[in-house]
């Protein structure tokens, strides 16, 4: 929430004053109880006026006499992504989010947001684009616009409306013009940063320029896809298997038209008729354990599936998420008009 400071009173207003703010708010009537320093001391909600109103407080007295001392909270950086999920389950709609010094940072509304998921994002938006020329002479295609919007805005607001604040995005083709249309991510209501590519360090490479990640687990994404995936069932996931990777790959079926035969040397041992195989593909968005990252070179080329095999090898787990819902990759000019047609029917 963008323009949280409207849920904010400071703790020396009185009680009408708080009133007149909750009737500002609307049907999100509660408001965060403030020190001079912004720190949580309360919240109080249109019931709390009655019942103090009820018990002889007068709307003149400061608002600290009925307010309620021990409000729920979300901890920012909390490694725990299912404290605010399990808050949200037990039908708290809207809750503070406070640094480590109980300093309000954000208010998150259960009622616009799917979800808040502690975690950071990294979307990778540096490459050139040359299978989408000439519509990537002048323009990074991740800018390029589906629908109402840039591709890679589309992923953008999906992902803050999963509760991701914390955004970096990688960028080298043209990338000024994503710097320059994004900013700091302060419209968006979220942070966003900018690891600058000098060279092409391949699709994951360049997040070794990274050392400030705010949370204990990061989501890797490129830019090009678009996609209603659940992002927090692939994080719960993630986190259920304490895998080191997780990466969302893409079923595909192939039937084989024949009765396929099983064999040893001459002999026919047995056979399947029209057999169907599904195989899985790597959907180019992964969930990762800080400490994995900390394992990707600096200042080298390098690849998602290296670090998928240098983290095997090492006897690390890196778990398959299927995709089941929609999902594509908008690589050539066919898919970007298929892109264009998609996008009229789906929800993002």
């Amino acid at each position: 929430m963008k323009d949280f400071k409207k849920h904010l009173v400071h703790e020396d207003s009185t009680i009408v004053d708080a009133l007149n703010q909750l009737n500002q708010l609307a049907k999100d009537t509660i408001v965060f109880i403030v020190n001079d320093e912004q720190q949580l001391v309360g919240s109080l909600t249109d019931g709390d006026v009655r019942r103090g109103l009820l018990k002889g407080v007068s709307i003149d007295d400061k608002v600290t006499e009925i307010i309620q001392e021990n409000p729920k909270y979300i901890l920012k950086g909390d490694t725990d992504v299912q404290k605010a999920l399990q808050l949200r389950n037990d039908n708290y709609k809207i809750l503070p989010v406070v640094d480590s010094l109980k300093r309000i940072v954000k208010i998150i509304n259960f009622r616009v947001l799917k979800s808040y998921l502690s975690i950071d994002a990294v979307v990778m938006a540096g490459g050139r684009g040359e299978r989408l020329r000439p519509l990537t002479d002048s323009k990074p295609k991740p800018l390029l616009v589906i629908g109402d919007k840039p591709i890679i805005e589309h992923n953008i607001d999906r992902l803050i409306s999963f509760g991701i604040d914390d955004f970096w995005i990688s960028v080298r083709y043209l990338g000024e013009q994503i710097e320059e249309y994004f900013k700091d991510g302060s419209e968006k209501g979220v942070n966003i940063k900018y690891i600058w590519e000098d060279e092409p360090l391949g699709t994951i490479g360049a997040i070794s320029k990274i050392d400030n990640f705010q949370h204990d687990h990061i989501l890797v994404t490129n830019s090009d896809l678009l996609t209603t995936m659940d992002y927090e069932s692939f994080c719960l996931e993630h986190i259920k298997n304490d895998a080191d990777i997780s990466v969302a790959t893409i079923p595909y079926s192939i039937t084989i038209p024949y009765a396929v035969l099983e064999t040893d040397k001459s002999i026919v041992k047995g056979f399947e008729e029209k057999p169907t195989y599904t195989y899985y593909s790597n959907g180019g968005i992964y969930l990762i354990k800080r400490s994995v990252i900390e394992q990707i070179p600096k200042n080298t080329f390098f690849d998602a599936t290296d670090l998928m095999e240098k983290v095997m090898s090492e006897g690390g787990k890196v778990c398959s998420f299927p995709l089941r819902d929609y999902w594509l990759d908008i690589g050539k000019m066919p898919d970007y008009t298929k892109a264009q047609e998609d996008i009229k029917n789906l929800k993002l």
